[in-house]
Formats: structure tokens, C-alpha cells, sequence
């Protein structure tokens, strides 16, 4: 069987570029095969990780990460794959980047870990993902919030941000931070009707 014709360097990662955009697997790993850069960027400077994380796909973001894609590369709005795969709550995707070496510690364009949006956003599984992975609960952002502060000014009281304010709390979440007010989460949740979270809080001492 006759040897596949290897591409030059350069004519293979912009194969990547172009098979990951289009999330084509297939052609994504005869790319990768024929030695295009893992960390290729495209034009708008975006790692190719970051383009097959904002599409969700695993698939794509596996094959990238195995070949030595840096989950930690940032695009031009700081979103890394594992900060885009956090916030938004791309389980699949997040763990293959923790698999893969992610900066648990890392922040976005607000100074924020990836567990704030996951709390805003009330990403349940998420949040127990990251929090099991050692992602700092009680970081505050350049808004002067924590994730906690997020899941309640940002939230909506439903159930799932509920279930967010336990297992923050039950992973050390503390309560006597402040926002950038100086108000407490406990007054916060209090003054938008969340009785739910405030028994949370209550419960938690």
C-alpha cells in the first residue's frame, strides 16, 4: 500500500485551520497527521482548540488536544477552550482540557475563573466539575464578585441556582465576602425575594 504524500508544514496547518472551522474530523486528523501545528491560529487569531470548543465538539477538541493542543491558548477576547468550555457549560469539552493540563487558576477578559460564569449561568454539573478540580470558589473578578455573588446578583432564584449556592457553600464558598458595594450575598439573595438562597446561606453559617 503506497505511502500517504506528506504536506508541508505550513500547508498542513492551514488544512487544520480550514477542517477545524469547517469540523471536519476527518480532514482534522490527516492535518494533524501530516504535522500541522496543534496551536494554529486562524485570521482572527482564535486557536483552532477554541474554535472546535466554541462549535462543541469533543470530537475535534479530543483529536487537537492529543496532538499537544494547549489548553490554556487564549483568543483575542481571553477565552481559552477551557474558559469558553466552563462558562458555557460544555461538559465534554471541559473535561478533555482538565485532562489535558488546564490552568484550573485561569481568568477571562472580567478577571474572572471559569467557575463565575458556570455559577451565573447556574451550570450545576459544571460547577461540581470545577469545583472538583480545584478551581478557587472564593476568587472575586474586577466586578467584585465571587461565584457565589454571581449565582445570586446574575442568577434568577430558580432551582438550579439554588443547587449552585449549596455546593459553592459546601465547597467553602464564604458568605462574609462583600461585593464591591460592600454588600453581603446573604442581603443580596434577601433583597431580590431568592428565600431559597438565603436559607442556603442560613444553613451554612
Amino acid at each position: 500500500m503506497p505511502a500517504t504524500p506528506t504536506l508541508p508544514s505550513a500547508e498542513a496547518t492551514a488544512l487544520l485551520v480550514t477542517a477545524t472551522a469547517a469540523g471536519d474530523l476527518a480532514e482534522t486528523r490527516r492535518a494533524l497527521d501530516q504535522g500541522a501545528d496543534p496551536n494554529a491560529r486562524d485570521a482572527e487569531n482564535r486557536p483552532v482548540l477554541v474554535t472546535a470548543t466554541r462549535a462543541d465538539r469533543a470530537d475535534l477538541a479530543e483529536a487537537l488536544l492529543e496532538a499537544g493542543a494547549d489548553p490554556n491558548a487564549k483568543d483575542a477576547i481571553e477565552d481559552s477552550a477551557f474558559l469558553y468550555a466552563g462558562a458555557e457549560g460544555l461538559n465534554e469539552v471541559l473535561r478533555l482540557t482538565l485532562e489535558h493540563g488546564a490552568d484550573v487558576a485561569s481568568t477571562n477578559r472580567y478577571g474572572g475563573t471559569a467557575l463565575i460564569p458556570a455559577s451565573e449561568h447556574a451550570h450545576v454539573e459544571t460547577v461540581r466539575i470545577l469545583l472538583a478540580a480545584g478551581v478557587p470558589v472564593n476568587h472575586v473578578n474586577r466586578l467584585g464578585w465571587t461565584a457565589l455573588h454571581e449565582a445570586i446578583v446574575l442568577g434568577d432564584g430558580s432551582p438550579e441556582h439554588v443547587e449552585t449556592v449549596r455546593l459553592l457553600l459546601a465547597a467553602g464558598a464564604d458568605p462574609s465576602i462583600p461585593d464591591g458595594d460592600g454588600v453581603l450575598p446573604r442581603r443580596l439573595a434577601e433583597q431580590r425575594g431568592f428565600s431559597a438562597i438565603v436559607a442556603e446561606i442560613d444553613a451554612a453559617g
